[in-house]
């Protein structure tokens, strides 16, 4: 009786740990939606993740301002280089990637605000159990909030606050473990004859989603 009170008494003190920072999977591919607070942006798109080569391809279909928009990157951060391809045309434009690899997950110096179920907990599989953080970037000039599944750390949502665009809210679903074809962050052969333009302004991962006019 004694050791089933102890086992109880530990079990029970491991379900009420609280929740710590973490990162996704390595490797990830899904797809998310993309708004903003003051309405000016919004996409749907497809995303392949591969931090172990700190390297991403983004497919995008969107509004700026009114205007719809397609969009295919794929963005080298080791490399310091983006790709943006224009598969109507076969041109593709050659950038600076200015910008550190935007890991998935919760920032270790993440604050954690709660804890809750996406959907109900009183049906089987009918439920999903997720964290939500919050910080600040000051690198970026603003606040975020993540939020991410208790099992996994599989991204949810991500808000982040802009000057500019006031709350950007991104949102994942049918997120897959793992990259099916590694083939996506290889540039299309008519990209090789893509020069540097010296005037090219250097981007980062936020501003992809600014500059679709």
């Amino acid at each position: 009786m004694r050791l089933l009170a102890v086992l109880t008494c530990l079990l029970a003190c491991c379900l009420a740990q609280k929740p710590k920072p973490c990162e996704s999977p390595p490797l990830l591919s899904g797809a998310f939606t993309v708004s903003t607070q003051n309405e000016k942006v919004w996409t749907y798109g497809k995303y392949v993740y591969d931090a172990l080569g700190k390297r991403m391809r983004l497919f995008e279909l969107g509004i700026y301002e009114n205007k719809t928009f397609n969009y295919d990157a794929i963005l080298l951060y080791r490399e310091g280089v983006m790709y943006e391809i224009h598969d109507h045309d076969k041109t593709c434009e050659k950038k600076p990637l200015k910008a550190d690899f935007f890991v998935l997950g919760v920032p270790k110096n993440s604050s954690f605000v709660g804890q809750a179920v996406v959907g109900t907990s009183s049906a089987p599989g009918a439920g999903l159990l997720v964290n939500t953080w919050t910080g600040e970037m000051p690198e970026l000039g603003g606040k975020y909030m993540t939020t991410v599944t208790e099992y996994g750390c599989i991204p949810v949502n991500y808000l982040f606050h802009t000057a500019d665009y006031g709350w950007m809210v991104f949102s994942y679903f049918d997120n897959v473990v793992g990259i099916t074809d590694p083939g996506v962050f290889i540039p299309p052969d008519f990209c090789k004859a893509a020069m540097m333009k010296p005037q090219s302004q250097p981007v980062d991962i936020f501003s992809l989603f600014h500059n679709k006019h």
